[in-house]
């Protein structure tokens, strides 16, 4: 219970923790009338949300990627305001750092950081870098590695789903994706229609981003690689059965390069 209170896992990954069954924690849970996750408040555990329905998913790795950009605050050399506090002076420090880099049109190479992020759809296997902006030349650069990082798992990328932003309205970026891979956009203002990939952000923010204090931003990007293959090959996941990404995708090398 403990796990389920202190870390909010669901039964397949305490199930996986623990060498349990699935089943065996699921009438555990039941026993002690646990409600769903899906169905309960982050911030105070109370079932207020009605069930989601279930989600889509296509039938084979490759045959839709969700491609997006998460922005990210860099933390400040000795650690930020989750070391020191809320309105401490490395907390003021920071944030005035963002706000000049962002007046000046500087906050990628300054103030923040941005992970793009290519999810598959079918497997949940990822690929992500952390890169310093998010202009057009930038998003198809990392697309073209992106889409060999696939290909060397064995999978043929087929279409790609985006939301509207400039870099992915580019031609740059069409270029990038060539005439062999469909491209489909997100409705306007409904995010959730790439709704794997915000997933997957809100996993890195709670595991990686701010799963503890990190004393600079090297030390937290030195740690992103050590997460990523964390979540491809040993974490399973609750909207693939329980199952890791990798078990999803045959030929995996079973390294995240």
């Amino acid at each position: 219970m403990s796990l389920r209170f202190t870390r909010r896992w669901g039964p397949h990954r305490i199930a996986y923790h623990l060498g349990l069954a699935r089943s065996t924690v699921g009438r555990v849970l039941a026993r002690y009338g646990m409600p769903k996750l899906v169905n309960i408040d982050q911030a105070t555990g109370l079932p207020v949300r009605k069930p989601t329905p279930k989600r889509y998913e296509v039938a084979r790795p490759g045959q839709l990627i969700h491609v997006d950009i998460k922005k990210q605050g860099r933390i400040p050399d000795g650690g930020g305001w989750r070391v020191f506090g809320r309105g401490s002076a490395q907390d003021r420090a920071a944030g005035s750092v963002r706000d000049k880099a962002a007046r000046s049109g500087a906050a990628g190479s300054r103030g923040y950081r941005y992970l793009h992020h290519a999810v598959d759809d079918n497997s949940r296997v990822a690929y992500s870098e952390i890169l310093d902006d998010e202009r057009k030349e930038t998003a198809a650069g990392f697309w073209t590695r992106a889409n060999a990082f696939f290909a060397s798992l064995g999978v043929t990328v087929t279409a790609v789903m985006t939301d509207n932003g400039a870099c992915y309205r580019s031609h740059a970026f069409a270029d990038a994706l060539g005439d062999g891979v469909k491209h489909k956009w997100t409705k306007p203002y409904r995010p959730q229609t790439n709704g794997k990939v915000e997933r997957f952000n809100r996993t890195l923010a709670a595991e990686w981003a701010y799963a503890k204090p990190y004393a600079s931003e090297a030390e937290r990007a030195a740690a992103y690689e050590t997460w990523l293959h964390h979540y491809n090959h040993h974490r399973p996941h609750t909207g693939i059965g329980g199952q890791t990404p990798s078990a999803r995708v045959h030929n995996v090398t079973g390294k995240y390069s």
